[in-house]
């Protein structure tokens, strides 16, 4: 999880979007509800970048669309709970939109990798590894352990990955029969959620003992 020890350095180049937020009359509900809708609208470029769809053609430079559609659903992410604590309007019901919100992004982000790759397989994987990961992380509260955000590769890792792939995926083209850019995209996603799962599954179980 290498970007989380950014987080001081993120929080403090985040404090002047927090303000102007702040003075825009914006909720971090509002903004949680905005980065889902960023999610949705990068799964729907990374679908149309690989397939035609009702009409229209695939462009994979919707790829590259998609990438800044990526990093401000992260960005959004992360601007949420730095508004909620500036407002001092932290809350349960707040945490619980925030990840009910992230897993759907999560759903919408890797659906629209694999229909446009027709990857449903690696997709299925991937997003059940990323499910999983969230799970271990959570369920850790439900046993009376703290919430775990230990493991591989958290999910601003995560969003990075996806990213920078594909906006790599925009101009390089997988070869006949190959996986290309976001075919072993997947294959990492789901290689590595698994993993961070069954690390957070060991992690709960040791210290439980």
């Amino acid at each position: 999880m290498t970007l989380d020890r950014l987080r001081p350095q993120v929080d403090r180049a985040l404090d002047p979007f927090v303000t102007a937020a702040d003075r825009a009359g914006l909720t971090p509900d509002g903004v949680s509800v905005l980065a889902l809708a960023f999610a949705g609208a990068a799964g729907l470029a990374y679908t149309l970048a690989g397939q035609p769809i009702a009409g229209l053609d695939a462009d994979r430079r919707l790829y590259l669309a998609g990438a800044v559609l990526v990093f401000g659903n992260g960005w959004l992410d992360l601007l949420d709970g730095a508004l909620a604590r500036r407002q001092g309007s932290d809350s349960s019901g707040g945490d619980l939109l925030d990840h009910v919100v992230d897993r759907y992004a999560d759903i919408l982000l890797i659906a629209g990798l694999a229909a446009g790759s027709g990857r449903y397989l690696l997709g299925f994987l991937a997003v059940t590894g990323v499910l999983m990961t969230s799970y271990l992380g959570t369920q850790a509260q439900a046993v009376g352990l703290d919430r775990v955000y230990g493991g591989v590769v958290g999910r601003a890792d995560r969003l990075a990955v996806i990213g920078s792939v594909t906006a790599v995926a925009s101009v390089v083209r997988p070869t006949a029969g190959g996986l290309g850019p976001v075919g072993w995209l997947l294959v990492f996603l789901a290689v590595v959620g698994h993993l961070t799962a069954v690390q957070r599954f060991y992690h709960c179980l040791s210290a439980l003992e």
